[in-house]
């Protein structure tokens, strides 16, 4: 099972965001037959196996294993994937390009390369996961507390310029081995707790 399925396809997309079969893959994260699934949630078996069909045709879950009882085989199903992001690339051309963004400062602009940033790697995901192959990422994630804008504005401009820095020190055109990778930098006040308001405190 895969951590993380990137749905880069508009059909199971839509099959996945669908309520119903959403909250049967929140059931199955272990395997599980169509009919304890149907206790579960308190549906009939028939209307579970429908969407279950629906599912599994688009590689949402996979059979885990089966089991016989007397002339009948129970097959216990499971999702693909401990949960799922669906790609902004299935909305096709109106998806959030960075490219169409002008200002660079705006929540927009960092919405938009967090769509191209789920994009991109889940793109490279599924292709290495075909190959066999690792995908080598790097990834910071911490918080940090201003005690004013003056030093927010302050640690940006130092962030700014040691990634520059960096960024010219191993930066080679020219090297015959090397491949490019793509640095995004986002910052973006935290949300108070228990609403989805930005906090005040970071603003």
């Amino acid at each position: 099972m895969l951590d993380v399925n990137v749905i880069d396809d508009p059909a199971t997309a839509l099959v996945a965001i669908d309520p119903v079969r959403s909250r049967l893959l929140s059931e199955i994260r272990e395997p599980i037959s169509a009919a304890t699934l149907a206790q579960r949630v308190g549906m009939s078996r028939q209307k579970v196996n429908y969407h279950l069909r629906s599912l599994e045709s688009h590689g949402l879950v996979e059979v885990a294993e089966t089991k016989k009882w007397g002339g009948l085989t129970e097959r216990q199903l499971v999702t693909t994937a401990a949960s799922f992001v669906v790609s902004p690339g299935v909305l096709g051309p109106v998806a959030a390009d960075p490219e169409r963004e002008l200002d660079r400062l705006s929540a927009s602009y960092l919405i938009a390369l967090a769509a191209r940033a789920v994009r991109e790697v889940g793109d490279l995901f599924r292709r290495a996961g075909e190959a066999g192959q690792h995908l080598a990422t790097l990834s910071v994630d911490t918080v940090v507390r201003f005690r004013s804008a003056k030093d927010r504005a302050a640690f940006s401009r130092e962030l700014t310029e040691e990634i520059n820095r960096l960024v010219a020190k191993y930066h080679d055109d020219s090297a015959p081995g090397g491949r490019s990778h793509r640095l995004t930098l986002m910052a973006h006040p935290l949300p108070a707790p228990g609403t989805g308001t930005p906090n005040p405190e970071t603003n």
